[in-house]
């Protein structure tokens, strides 16, 4: 970082200062109109997505004329999702914003270029600082006060420009190779979902169909309080999805297949591990006999079974023993034949769960690349190639 100046960023800008939301003085939103931009119309790398943003009206756009926003303005999210950011252009314009959005609006003299300022609001480095300055302070939110004493390192105008064109071009080939390993990942989980559901579409004679009532023992077990949890207990506690603590009892000795009934998460299924402590917000679904194989009954109501049309309640889904117990399903009626699909279908899972975790792992180094590059950028060590291999 030699010659580079450490300014704050209230020295660098014209103004610094948030918006109001229009409910609050009066207004309401419009189904048309002025774009309102908020925390979640920014995306993670910056971008402004114009179906996810709110609308106000002429009149209260002029009401809010201290946060109406301008070509160039930089928005920084001081509440809620901190630290996302976006840089205003004319395609969002008129538009006007909320509280937990800073506008930095720079100087025309400030010698800083506003996609410099912006890539650093993207850097761990800010994100450090942040946290440095709300140390001992009692609000999770970020102050305007906070922003204005932020430091900014500021290279000379052409060290600006150099850096920002390597960023560039080095984020445009990260976001490539991000989205195909994106596309790779959801490719593996559709081919594995789609061989799933044709297993149970391709029936012969030796499969019968049965109501789940018929076959199955669904229940929901009685609910521990999370204050009756115990922190070090021996055993898991399962909830609507998965574990939620530990208990010194349990409920269940063998693994059950679970269904949840209640909740935003309703339909998902689970199996408990062995000796578990199963709530009520989720259903047992137990074989009655031996007639099928456990491990065969998760499949089928991963791939076999449409649980939504079960779902009742708009306000809190649920789903209950009633609207369960009518839903027919079908298998084999020979355990070996059972067995044998569970075998085909462990043995793909394996595989693509292999191939999800290298899609995944090239998605998560990706996203560190770009962080590494800029720790680098902001501390002086970009080196001259214009290009940055991924």
């Amino acid at each position: 970082m030699k010659n580079w100046d450490k300014i704050k960023l209230g020295d660098l800008c014209e103004v610094i200062t948030k918006g109001t939301t229009p409910t609050s003085i009066g207004f309401n939103f419009t189904d048309s109109g002025i774009k309102f931009i908020k925390v979640e119309s920014l995306t993670e790398t910056g971008e402004i997505i114009p179906n996810k943003v709110a609308y106000i009206d002429e009149n209260c756009h002029q009401a809010l004329k201290r946060s109406q926003l301008k070509k160039n303005d930089i928005l920084f999210s001081i509440a809620g999702a901190l630290g996302r950011i976006g840089i205003v252009k004319d395609d969002i314009l008129p538009a006007n914003t909320n509280q937990a959005l800073a506008i930095i609006r720079l100087k025309k003299d400030s010698n800083a270029l506003v996609e410099f300022i912006a890539k650093y609001f993207n850097s761990n480095i800010v994100t450090d600082e942040i946290e440095k300055l709300r140390i001992g302070a009692a609000q999770q939110n970020l102050s305007l006060t906070q922003l204005n004493n932020l430091f900014v390192p500021l290279p000379p105008l052409p060290e600006q420009k150099r850096i920002v064109s390597i960023l560039d071009e080095a984020f445009a080939a990260i976001a490539k190779a991000k989205a195909n390993a994106e596309q790779n990942l959801k490719n593996t989980k559709e081919l594995f979902e789609s061989y799933l559901q044709g297993v149970f579409e391709k029936k012969d004679n030796g499969w019968e169909i049965k109501k789940l009532g018929e076959v199955c023992e669904l229940y929901q077990p009685k609910t521990i309080s999370t204050k009756e949890m115990v922190y070090d207990g021996l055993y898991p506690v399962f909830g609507a999805n998965g574990i939620i603590g530990k208990y010194d009892k349990y409920n269940h000795e063998e693994p059950q297949l679970l269904i949840t009934c209640r909740g935003a998460t309703c339909g998902s299924v689970n199996i408990s591990e062995p000796k578990s402590w199963i709530n009520g917000n989720a259903m047992v679904v137990r074989p009655k006999d031996h007639s099928i194989v456990l491990k065969f009954l998760e499949y089928l109501f991963r791939g076999g079974v449409d649980l939504s049309k079960t779902i009742t309640g708009a306000a809190q889904p649920q789903i209950t023993r009633q609207s369960l117990n009518p839903i027919e399903i079908s298998y084999p009626k020979s355990l070996p034949k059972q067995q044998s699909i569970v075998r085909q279908l462990d043995t793909l899972r394996v595989e693509t769960q292999k191939l999800e975790a290298v899609y995944q792992k090239k998605i998560n180094d990706l996203e560190e690349l770009k962080k590494s590059i800029l720790q680098k950028a902001f501390a002086g060590e970009l080196k001259n190639e214009k290009a940055i291999a991924v």
